[in-house]
């Protein structure tokens, strides 16, 4: 915006030079000038000449000042008027080699108001040399209607007004120049057209209500409005003050004022209640500073950036012909809305909302793109869904740094104290999933460069995480939301109502509420409050404990899976084994205990006397097994793979055993089992011991019956006190360990038979 100083030219020639010359010549021509043999006057003329001449020096230098030319001058008889036609007035410059040309076709003044006023058109050449053309194009100012105090030297017109200077042009309704004060007002209509004179400036176009120059201050009033444009820049606004340096726009401030950028490949829009704007030499911003009520928009055409804040200052570089937004900093209730674009082929991501009262965001070069938002306060992050299968998600925390990479796209962001929040999708909703949260030290997320969406994010420092009553404790914590996975590492601890589970490292699926722990497992599944959900093999009022090297649970830890060296609990009762499986289906067809390799299993009883109605000793069955299988519906716990029971008195062995449980509330927890495959049964007494062997046998806990089938069923019997065994065969023996009664049956042609062996001398 230079060369704005000629408005101050065109109030210094238009006015000193076309009025107040031709006022000074008129005067002493009244008063000093007597023709030379005049011809007789008209009726009504008191004085009259034919192609007046004046010229006007300095006294003291004797410098030619002015000269006037006049075809013809006439004073009206009894009237103050004095008129002059076809006035031509050169003003000349101190140094004598440049003048000033002042044109009129008539010109009128008033001795009494000691004015002078020209109706017609007066047109004012500045600057012309003495001798020789113009080196370029010189200022040409033309206007009519101007009066001018004699007095003051204060000039004024109401009338249109026009001027080309050499780097561009312009015009006005009406002006006023005030030589005292040194101030020129242009006074309706202003268009200013000008041509900066640096080697990458633009014409700007200037426009307003009024324009005010102030020489002593190098200031122009733009009021009650005004609008600059250049090119595809606009600055419009209320009480416009323009600042001038060496004749160059250096700042601009304005009130209630909005400015606009349009460029091919980005749209920049910026308003405040005040906006203050510095510009280098080439009239290229410099910086934008907008206060109270700001506001920045910059559009591409993938999307929409919007910076809101009590106060917002951009600064801008020079890019060729351009000034490229390169950095904003917003303060006070400070808002950065990203919001993506539609366009063909292309899925829209969330929106994000940047909050904090300080944040500082920086352009990627070519200032379309924004490269990162960097919070000075605390601030929240604010992720809106625009796909159904998107999540609304709350971050607060402290000290964002937010990285951004092509198409304003989220790259990944980091904060400090941080709390989340996730709400559900509307078709999570419907599948009963609540809001979760999350709280940590520190958070690192990362996002999918071609859409956007978050792709993992890493809490570090005492996470928590909740979801209804699912919640969660570990060092580390992270999650993938592509598969809607969390990751807790180091010390991890997850609860809800059906229990808890500790590990080094558990893996939580949100969608299912499945989980994977792995390494050092402990957990506590309470029992269900419908007695009739819980498996009888392990059931009671305690939790169900268990330790292992892994644990996945799913369904709601209705199917749980434990793997290596694996211990499970519930009250006394104990199962062992490398691999156990748990099924607490709600159908309970579908309920059932599954352990392998190395199993062993603790069952205890607390037995009942009939007759006192007092309780036994507690009474433990233990079983070895390769494999073990136990059902709900039928209350049968199946073991394979060499099997052996213990019981107190008792041992059985054999290939494999089926152990069916009592009702719940009977008085033994085992009510009977079956052994098949090389059956060895071993029983202890007080005074004896006896070991059978067959192909099959059944224990029955009621009566401590034992029997035992096979195609040759044997019976070893060692009393204490004869150390001589006695063995009994058949097909069939039965033995009641209550009162300790063998009874063998043979093959009808193959009677049982028995081989005692006693004492001599017995």
């Amino acid at each position: 915006m230079r060369g704005m100083r000629w408005l101050l030219l065109v109030a210094i020639a238009a006015i000193l030079g076309g009025v107040v010359y031709q006022y000074r010549a008129q005067k002493k021509l009244l008063a000093g000038h007597t023709p030379v043999a005049p011809a007789p006057l008209s009726p009504g003329l008191s004085a009259s000449s034919q192609h007046w001449q004046y010229r006007d020096r300095d006294l003291k230098t004797g410098r030619i000042k002015s000269d006037i030319d006049a075809e013809s001058m006439q004073q009206v008889k009894d009237a103050s008027r004095v008129d002059l036609k076809s006035v031509t007035m050169k003003i000349y410059g101190k140094d004598g080699s440049t003048y000033d040309l002042v044109k009129s076709a008539a010109a009128t003044f008033n001795t009494e108001e000691k004015s002078l006023y020209s109706q017609g058109d007066v047109e004012i050449t500045l600057n012309l040399p003495i001798e020789g053309p113009p080196p370029g194009q010189p200022t040409v100012i033309k206007t009519s209607g101007l009066t001018c105090d004699s007095t003051t030297g204060r000039v004024d017109t109401e009338q249109p007004s026009s001027f080309v200077f050499e780097k561009g042009d312009g015009k006005a309704s009406g002006a006023t120049y005030d030589p005292t004060s040194h101030e020129l007002l242009m006074k309706r209509d202003v268009e200013v057209h000008w041509h900066p004179p640096g080697n990458n400036a633009k014409p700007m176009k200037i426009e307003a209500g009024t324009l005010a120059y102030h020489e002593t201050t190098s200031e122009i009033w733009l009021k009650p409005w005004g609008r600059m444009t250049r090119e595809s820049t606009i600055v419009e606004g209320n009480d416009v003050v323009v600042k001038l340096q060496d004749k160059v726009i250096r700042n601009i401030t304005a009130v209630a004022a909005h400015g606009t950028e349009d460029y091919p490949t980005r749209k920049l829009r910026y308003a405040a209640d005040e906006i203050a704007m510095d510009f280098d030499d080439d009239g290229l911003a410099q910086k934008i500073k907008g206060n109270r009520n700001a506001s920045l928009v910059s559009t591409t055409d993938a999307s929409e950036t919007t910076v809101t804040a009590d106060r917002v200052d951009m600064e801008f570089q020079p890019d060729g012909r351009e000034s490229v937004l390169t950095q904003v900093a917003a303060t006070g209730n400070a808002v950065v809305t990203s919001k993506p674009l539609a366009a063909p082929g292309r899925q829209l991501s969330e929106t994000h909302v940047m909050r904090s009262q300080t944040l500082e965001m920086k352009m990627r070069p070519g200032g379309r793109e924004m490269e990162s938002v960097v919070t000075k306060a605390p601030g929240t992050l604010e992720f809106l869904p625009n796909q159904p299968a998107q999540h609304h998600r709350m971050l607060d925390g402290n000290n964002f740094v937010i990285a951004y990479g092509p198409e304003n796209r989220v790259d990944s962001f980091r904060a400090s104290n941080v709390k989340t929040r996730t709400d559900p999708t509307a078709e999570e909703r419907r599948r009963a999933r609540g809001a979760s949260t999350t709280t940590s030290r520190d958070l690192e997320a990362r996002f999918d460069p071609k859409t956007s969406r978050l792709g993992n994010m890493q809490q570090t420092g005492d996470f928590a995480y909740e979801e209804g009553d699912r919640k969660a404790r570990a060092a580390k914590a992270t999650m993938d939301a592509d598969q809607n996975l969390i990751l807790l590492d180091s010390s991890a601890r997850m609860w809800d109502a059906t229990g808890s589970t500790t590990a080094d490292r558990i893996r939580l699926d949100q969608r299912t509420g499945d989980f994977l722990a792995e390494g050092n497992v402990t957990s506590s599944r309470l029992p269900e409050k419908d007695q009739k959900k819980n498996s009888e093999m392990l059931s009671g009022d305690d939790p169900l404990q268990a330790t292992a090297r892994k644990m996945d649970s799913r369904n709601r830890n209705r199917q749980i899976h434990y793997e290596g060296a694996v211990h499970m609990w519930q009250g006394a009762n104990r199962i062992q084994a490398d691999v156990v499986d748990v099924d607490r289906d709600l159908d309970p067809q579908k309920r059932s205990l599954v352990a392998d390799g190395h199993v062993v299993t603790n069952l205890w009883e607390e037995p009942k006397d009939d007759k006192k109605k007092k309780a036994g000793p507690p009474v433990l069955t233990e079983v070895h097994a390769a494999h073990m299988v136990y059902t709900e519906t039928n209350r049968l716990t199946y073991y394979t793979g060499g099997v052996q029971l213990s019981r107190p008195g008792l041992q059985v062995k054999g290939q494999e055993l089926r152990a069916f449980l009592s009702e719940a509330g009977a008085d033994s927890r085992l009510e009977k089992a079956y052994a098949d495959g090389a059956v060895e049964i071993f029983s202890s007494g007080k005074d004896r011991t006896r070991t059978g062997t067959g192909e099959h046998a059944e224990y029955y806990t009621a009566d401590q019956k034992v029997i035992l089938r096979g195609p040759r069923v044997k019976m070893v019997e060692k009393v204490f006190v004869n150390p001589q065994p006695s063995t009994t065969e058949g097909k069939e023996a039965i033995y009641f360990a209550n009162d300790d009664r063998l009874l063998m049956t043979g093959e009808p042609e193959k009677p049982g038979n028995s081989r005692i062996n006693r004492k001599k001398g017995k």
